[in-house]
């Protein structure tokens, strides 16, 4: 394959990922039960209550500004990122509130964001869809010198995976901190698994759909997918989230 072809098609991956979030958005916090508990751990790990800058990427509905709030951590600017428009429109508003549609697989994603100092780099559930993580941290880490922040890794959906015979769709979370310990010189690593569990297996791969966390993801036929429903062997869906918290 042809470097122009790879790139298509990479290009075409992460137009899935933006579609699948903006088409499932007003759904969206019903089913993201793990992404708010994982957005409520990873604020309950920043140690100060004041902040001046900070930058919020791939925010989603809000659930990271929502926590700073529930905190009272106060926040005198704060930009939100996310490169699905109506996911934004789910954002909350305010005077200090910017929002941005940018998609951080752009090559260009940086010339789009306001340059301050941020006092703090903010992400939370969304940098597994990078398509370079390395290029992306590289980028992102221009912008502040602390990072706390959570990625989903391919223990998530573990058995699903495996049940279904298919190759996990995002990093290790290995690879993760190997991208990690390039772009900042102190970094704390935890892993945390959560389980979710559902009545059916109906329901499971309801949730699967609406939740986002597919995101565009199509590598099962509908046959495929019947006999996944059939044969799995869980009443629930493993999580694995590695919580990062960096400096330079």
């Amino acid at each position: 394959m042809k470097i122009g072809e790879i790139v298509q098609s990479e290009l075409k991956e992460t137009s899935k990922v933006v579609q699948e979030f903006s088409r499932f958005a007003h759904k969206y916090d019903t089913y993201n039960m793990i992404q708010a508990k994982v957005a409520t751990t990873l604020i309950e790990k920043l140690p100060k209550i004041t902040y001046k800058h900070v930058i919020d990427v791939g925010c989603g509905s809000g659930e990271v500004y929502k926590n700073l709030q529930r905190r009272k951590v106060a926040v005198e600017n704060f930009i939100a990122l996310d490169s699905a428009q109506t996911m934004l429109n789910l954002h909350p508003e305010g005077k200090h509130i910017h929002k941005i549609c940018i998609n951080f697989n752009d090559s260009d994603f940086l010339a789009h964001i306001p340059r301050h100092s941020y006092d703090v780099l903010l992400s939370s559930s969304a940098l597994q869809w990078s398509i370079d993580l390395l290029h992306t941290m590289r980028e992102l880490s221009l912008l502040s010198p602390g990072f706390y922040g959570t990625v989903f890794t391919s223990g998530t959906f573990k058995t699903l995976h495996a049940t279904a015979g298919i190759k996990s769709p995002i990093y290790t979370a290995q690879s993760v901190q190997d991208v990690m310990d390039q772009c900042y010189g102190h970094v704390r690593y935890e892993v945390h698994h959560y389980r979710l569990e559902f009545a059916s297996t109906r329901e499971m791969f309801r949730y699967i759909k609406q939740s986002g966390v597919s995101s565009g993801e199509r590598k099962l036929t509908y046959k495929q997918t019947k006999q996944l429903m059939e044969t799995y062997p869980l009443n629930y869906l493993e999580f694995e989230v590695l919580f990062i918290e960096a400096k330079k």
